[in-house]
């Protein structure tokens, strides 16, 4: 049993045999966090890894099923790192994936430099608005703007937890890619894999997932378009796939 507050609910998380607690007014994961928990590449036998912004600790919960390494999330919201840590109770993965509450900007002090195989992070898209555009509901505008931390914090931050050789990946807005690209680079993080994510054919991409190496080589790979819905308004075979599997 978990205790659940509030309008919080166990939900299933996709085609893997876990639940996750969600609330629709505090934080519930996005179809962005799925596909940048499925893009990044991950040992499969052992390794340290670390989710930034984890959130109600959704990527930590779908790395769990691709590698047998000590996972790490790290969450700032209290009310939220609680929601991580019961969904981890809950599908009894202790022992896996550790859950700490903290700003991200004090982690290279607190857990050590250069300590990571895999890095991860879905970071707030927004720069902090003003105040009277600010979300009324202090979770989500926290989760969506960078009030605690900016694009540049989130790429320092990553790069100083990452070993030499580690795998550091990103996914955000397409407007940002310069930027992105410029402050990997800045912080010593070679972009390596770049996909874009389109809503439909035809329309412009609204997400882009990018992978980079601490200390890599220059090489970047524009990996093939990933189309969300086909023109019947359901997911292409390729998204079905990555949510839900082969079946």
């Amino acid at each position: 049993m978990v205790d659940l507050h509030n309008d919080e609910r166990l939900d299933y998380l996709l085609a893997e045999n876990l639940r996750i607690i969600q609330s629709p007014s505090v934080f519930a994961f996005s179809l962005d966090t799925v596909l940048l928990s499925r893009f990044v590449y991950v040992p499969i036998q052992k390794g340290n890894l670390i989710d930034l912004c984890t959130g109600n600790g959704v990527i930590p919960l779908l790395l769990s099923t691709r590698t047998k390494g000590n996972i790490t999330g790290i969450e700032i919201q209290e009310r939220i790192f609680d929601m991580a840590k019961r969904s981890v109770e809950y599908n009894d993965l202790n022992q896996q994936i550790n859950i700490v509450h903290g700003n991200i900007l004090d982690m290279p002090k607190l857990l050590g430099h250069g300590k990571y195989d895999v890095v991860t992070c879905n970071p707030p898209y927004f720069p902090t608005p003003e105040t009277s555009e600010k979300n009324k509901n202090e979770h989500l505008a926290i989760a969506r703007h960078e009030i605690f931390c900016t694009l540049e914090d989130v790429v320092r931050v990553s790069s100083q937890l990452a070993r030499p050789g580690a795998k550091v990946a990103f996914v955000h807005r397409p407007g940002r890619l310069l930027d992105i690209i410029t402050l990997m680079r800045a912080y010593r993080l070679e972009p390596k894999r770049l996909q874009f994510v389109y809503p439909k054919e035809g329309k412009e991409a609204n997400t882009l997932l990018i992978e980079g190496i601490k200390d890599g080589k220059p090489d970047l790979k524009i990996l093939p378009p990933l189309v969300v819905y086909d023109k019947n308004g359901e997911y292409t075979k390729e998204v079905h796939t990555i949510l839900y599997g082969d079946s």
